[in-house]
């Protein structure tokens, strides 16, 4: 599990001012418009630096999601490896995976727009990014009385995919779509007896 976690960035002092320039316009500009209502242009004229510059570091708005949500990410994986429990060490499996669902969905329903970005960029993006590998691994792990856990693994994670709490909130709200994930962890869970992660 140390190993998928995300580590933070190494660069210049000038390029992590930069890069810090870029993200904080970029999360201001998001916040304000949305990241549809944002061009390129836009959050390197905010940052002060060149479009060359922001196309070369990040590609694209999906390379500044990733970018944004990095942080977020890192602070969950730290939470999962040696925060408190049930989503830390020390619960049982089925209390840890439970915990592990509704932290990602808190982390998903608060950046759900960037989330979205980053796993539509383009086909198969969502299961490239290294927080994906991590956060199966880590549901795997727990999983490992199940005759396949990692494809249970990939299936709870369809589950919290950015595009289908989109198309879900909508009609379901935020309370049923909590709801029906949480029981749906618990289904998952009860089907092995997982030693934990």
């Amino acid at each position: 599990m140390e190993l998928l976690r995300t580590p933070p960035p190494r660069e210049r002092a000038d390029a992590a001012r930069n890069r810090a320039a870029v993200l904080a316009a970029a999360e201001r500009l998001f916040a304000e418009h949305g990241p549809e209502g944002v061009s390129m242009d836009q959050v390197a004229t905010a940052a002060g630096v060149g479009k060359g510059t922001l196309f070369r570091r990040f590609g694209d708005k999906s390379g500044l999601a990733v970018a944004l949500l990095d942080a977020r990410e890192r602070e969950l994986q730290e939470a999962i490896l040696s925060g408190p429990p049930p989503l830390g060490p020390g619960a049982a499996p089925g209390e840890r995976i439970e915990a592990f669902v509704l932290a990602y969905l808190d982390y998903l329903l608060k950046h759900l727009a960037l989330v979205r970005m980053s796993e539509t960029a383009s086909p198969g993006a969502r299961y490239r990014i290294g927080a994906y590998r991590f956060w199966h691994l880590h549901l795997a792990l727990l999983l490992d009385g199940d005759p396949d856990p990692e494809a249970a693994a990939h299936g709870l994670l369809a589950a919290l995919s950015a595009e289908h709490a989109s198309a879900l909130l909508p009609d379901l709200g935020e309370e049923r779509l909590r709801a029906a994930l949480v029981r749906l962890a618990r289904a998952v869970a009860s089907g092995g007896s997982g030693t934990g992660a």
